[in-house]
């Protein structure tokens, strides 16, 4: 994919710089960006198909193929979950058995941000009442907040949106990822 001597890399912004994973891995969107827009030009791929559960590198890979004019579509595929909810991963292995036990609480918190903030609930009460419960679970939180679903932009409202909640916190020495829309 990278011969001797490449020196090319596409610098993505926009979603790739909204203050989310991007904050904790720097230069990781610029990499994605690169590497996928090396193998849609490569294959030539009526469209693709990227985990909703990587919310952010679905939103930074779909607009790079529209800024870039790439003749394809970038479709999401939904989060495949667990039974109790938890966003399948890779990560997951790494969890104890008390952490795995206690990892569903993302998606449940998430959820139950999501409904209230639907029903019209304030949206910076409901998300520090999220943190404050990942945090009692004995996550160390990262971020919980909440988005423009197409831009990753910040948000006050759910008039402001479509809201996308996105939480990103480590248990034990597992960091775990999950994202759901508000309806």
């Amino acid at each position: 994919m990278y011969q001797e001597g490449f020196a090319t890399a596409i610098v993505p912004s926009g979603a790739a710089g909204a203050g989310l994973e991007d904050a904790f891995r720097p230069d990781f969107f610029k990499g994605v960006a690169t590497v996928v827009g090396k193998l849609f030009t490569q294959v030539a791929p009526d469209f693709a198909i990227f985990g909703e559960k990587d919310y952010q590198q679905l939103r930074v890979v779909t607009q790079m193929a529209r800024d870039l004019d790439l003749p394809l579509r970038v479709l999401g595929a939904p989060t495949v979950r667990e039974t109790d909810g938890l966003a399948m991963s890779s990560r997951n292995v790494y969890l104890s058995a008390n952490e795995r036990a206690a990892a569903p609480v993302l998606h449940r918190v998430l959820t139950l941000c999501a409904r209230k903030i639907g029903a019209g609930h304030a949206m910076a009460t409901i998300l520090s009442e999220g943190r404050e419960a990942i945090a009692r679970a004995g996550f160390a939180l990262d971020y919980l907040e909440a988005r423009h679903a197409e831009t990753l932009a910040p948000i006050g409202s759910a008039k402001d949106g479509p809201v996308r909640l996105l939480v990103a916190a480590k248990l034990g020495k597992t960091r775990l990822i999950d994202n759901v829309g508000v309806k």
